[in-house]
Parts: C-alpha cells; sequence; structure tokens
C-alpha cells in the first residue's frame, strides 16, 4: 500500500540523515532510528557488516572474532528529544591482549558519550560549573565531571613538555590550613604549564628534571614569591639562577600592604582607647592603589595622609617602595632601594622593618625583577580565575579535582576528543 511505501520511504530517509550526522561509513549503517515521544527520547541503532577480522584496539592487528555486547552513547539532542545511540559492539579475541572490544569511530573508548556530545559538554564547562551544566544537559554531576576529568588527561598526553624562555612559579591555597599546589605558567602565553602537589623543593624539581641542561639554559627569567624552596630549587637547576630569578612587585606590594594593615590595626586600636576616631573606617583606604580612589575621596584623604600617624608614615614607606619599579639602570635602582631600605629601617615601625629586612635578604632577585620588568602579572592573572573557580565550585574537597580544574580552564590544552575541531 502507498503508505507503506510512504513509511519506508521516510525511514529510510532517517537513517540516511543520521549516517550523514554521524558520520558513519562502512562497515557501519545505521540499521533504524525509533522515536519514543513518551521517553523524548530518539534511539538510533546502529550494526557492523564487515566481513573481515577486525582490529585488536591495542596493537591493530587483525583477530578472530569473539562475541558482541550492546553498547549505548548520549549523543547531541534532536529537536530536544534526548538521542541515544545503540549498537551491538563486536569483541575480538587477541593472541597478545586477550579479548578486546573493537573502537567505535563516534565515541572514545569506555565513554558513555558521542565524540561530538563530550565536545558540546566541554564547551559549556568553560563557561560554567560542573553542577550548572550537570543540571541543564541531563547529567549527574560525576558524568559532568567524568567528562572533564578525561579532556584533562587526554590534553596532558597530547602535549608536549614545555620549558618557555620566562617562566613564572606560584603557589595557590585550594583548602583551608596549608594546603597548596604549586602552579608553574609561561609568563608570556599566559597558560598553566604544571601543576604539583604540594610546595617543597621536590615539587618544583620534578618540573625541571623533565628538561636537559641545554633547554634549562635557554631560560632568561623566573618570576616567583620569595619561597625558600622554589628559589632552592630553581639555583639547583638553572644555570646563572641568581641573575634570572625575579622577585616581582605584586609580591612585595602584598607584603607591604600587610606591614600597612598591622600598623593601622595597632595604632586605631590605642587611639580608640583615647577616644580618638580619626582612623576608624580607613583601613581599605590605606591599602587601596591611589588610582582607584575617586577624586573626592582622595581630598577627604588629604589630612590623614599628611598627618603624623604611624599609619601615615607606613602607607608613605608602601607607596614610595611601589614607585621604584621604573629604573633601568641596575646602579640608579640599587641606590633607590637603598634609600628605601634605610628609611623604612629606621621608621621604628616594627612591621615595616620586617618587609625591609626581607628585602635586604632578598636584594638580587629584586633588583632584576626591576631592571628587567619582570613581574608575575601572568600568575596572578590566573590567580583571578583560580579564585574565581573555587569560588563557583564552592571550594574543592581534594587536591586532584583542583589541579584537573586549573588544568582544564588555564592549561591551554586540546581537551576535544580525536576528530573534533573547534
Amino acid at each position: 500500500m502507498w503508505w507503506e511505501r510512504v513509511r519506508c520511504e521516510t525511514a529510510m530517509r532517517a537513517r540516511e540523515l543520521y549516517a550523514q550526522i554521524l558520520g558513519i561509513k562502512s562497515p557501519w549503517e545505521v540499521t533504524e532510528v525509533e522515536l519514543d515521544l513518551a521517553r523524548d527520547e530518539v534511539r538510533v541503532y546502529l550494526a557492523n557488516r564487515s566481513s573481515k577480522r577486525m582490529r585488536c584496539p591495542e596493537c591493530n592487528e587483525r583477530c578472530p572474532g569473539y562475541d558482541t555486547q550492546e553498547r549505548r552513547w548520549r549523543h547531541l539532542d534532536t529537536c530536544q528529544l534526548q538521542t541515544q545511540l545503540i549498537a551491538n559492539v563486536p569483541r575480538v579475541e587477541c593472541h597478545q591482549h586477550g579479548v578486546r572490544q573493537i573502537k567505535v569511530p563516534w565515541a572514545e573508548e569506555r565513554s558513555r558519550f558521542t565524540a561530538l556530545f563530550e565536545a558540546l559538554v566541554i564547551d559549556w564547562l568553560q563557561e560554567a560549573s560542573i553542577t550548572a551544566v550537570a543540571e541543564r544537559l541531563g547529567l549527574t554531576w560525576d558524568q559532568a565531571d567524568g567528562i572533564m576529568q578525561r579532556a584533562v588527561r587526554r590534553g596532558l598526553e597530547r602535549r608536549v613538555p614545555q620549558l618557555p624562555t620566562h617562566l613564572s612559579v606560584d603557589e595557590k591555597a585550594f583548602g583551608r590550613g596549608q594546603d597548596y599546589v604549586t602552579i608553574v605558567n609561561d609568563q608570556e602565553a599566559k597558560t598553566v604549564l604544571y601543576v604539583a602537589d604540594d610546595r617543597t623543593k621536590k615539587d618544583l624539581d620534578t618540573y625541571y628534571e623533565q628538561f636537559s641542561d641545554a633547554e634549562r639554559a635557554g631560560v632568561e627569567s623566573v618570576a616567583m614569591d620569595m619561597w625558600d624552596p622554589f628559589i632552592a630549587s630553581t639555583r639547583d637547576y638553572i644555570e646563572d639562577a641568581d641573575e634570572k630569578i625575579c622577585f616581582d612587585k605584586f609580591h612585595i606590594a602584598k607584603y607591604l600592604g600587610d606591614a600597612v594593615k598591622q600598623v593601622w590595626r595597632q595604632e586605631h586600636k590605642t587611639l580608640m582607647g583615647a577616644g580618638d576616631e580619626r582612623l576608624k573606617g580607613t583601613k581599605y583606604l590605606w591599602l587601596k592603589h591611589p588610582d582607584n580612589i575617586s577624586d573626592e575621596r582622595w581630598h577627604d584623604f588629604a589630612d590623614l595622609r599628611h598627618s603624623t600617624l604611624k599609619t601615615a608614615r607606613a602607607w608613605a614607606l608602601k607607596e614610595t617602595a611601589m614607585q621604584l619599579w621604573h629604573y633601568t639602570s641596575r646602579a640608579w635602582a640599587e641606590k633607590a632601594w637603598q634609600r628605601w631600605y634605610s628609611w623604612a629601617i629606621r621608621s621604628r615601625l616594627e612591621p615595616m622593618k620586617r618587609v625591609a629586612r626581607m628585602v635586604k635578604r632578598h636584594w638580587d632577585g629584586i633588583i632584576t625583577a626591576v631592571v628587567r620588568k619582570v613581574t608575575n602579572a601572568s600568575a596572578e592573572g590566573i590567580n583571578s580565575v583560580i579564585q574565581r573557580l573555587k569560588s563557583t565550585a564552592c571550594g574543592f574537597r581534594n587536591r586532584e579535582r583542583f589541579k584537573n580544574a586549573i588544568y582544564f580552564h588555564l592549561g591551554g590544552l586540546d581537551l576535544y576528543p580525536a576528530g573534533i575541531n573547534r
């Protein structure tokens, strides 16, 4: 009857359509497309029609068939209907590797999702949290996280270890207490190259040990915090390290800001005890960069800045230090920093004196950073992204998930399944 002919033609067109969409080629073919409106689902059945021996996925040798197993994969939705691919996938018996399931062209081994669906999830995970992506795409949290973990794993396997000319080394806390990871990044590309489990000397040693002496000799600068294990490791592996280690402006600013805060806190407490409220509500004015204070607020702040308060002296020391990064001559830079050091050490402000002594201990690295114009700005930018990741995820329960998130968002990795290009 004519309606039977129409039904058969419609089914054939549906099979051809999905074969084109999925890129299905011989020996695989689409055998049936089934619409299930009750479950909001489209099921696409596939079969392997090969009469030849199939290949072992491990060694690629042709092997005798063993049996078949039904597998299902989630694919991109069809008109808002969840699409499932279903196939009886052959297994072969390899004399070397035993019984193995053959590879299918639309998904990676052991994945329950097609490569195109994984690529979609990866794109979404770049923009939103695992929880949000899972809810929007009808996945469990573990399924979405598994796609992220596989993406990072394949990205790291594909990447060749890199030792750029200009490195940054930093640390980042992933939880409460003293739980840290070490992060090595490329200053110029602004990508994370390596994440270690802790912040010991050995953690950074492991990164340097991947490279030959000749490769390590090509490093021109290493920006870092004044953390002794990082310094010791770099001295062990980088030739003329003391001429290349740079203690950058951002970390100096942080230590100075903390010192000003301590002076403010001590003095504010003393003044309040005497009924003097001059410093009340001013803490962040002393810590902010002047460019980030409105003209009106800056004008109101003038009397305090020019006062004889201890906090005003500490603030002046901080701001003066921040103006000492424009020198290009090492001799002039050293003279300017020596004057600042003498002023700070005579200031009678113990928090500022502690920072001055720290500057003296790390003198060469600070002056090198000044004259070479090397900063850890890329690391600070990466840290801000990491902080946002932590906030979005409401923290990380373990170190491995934290490392995976860093690599996923900041590693510059090729994350997509094989054959997928963006």
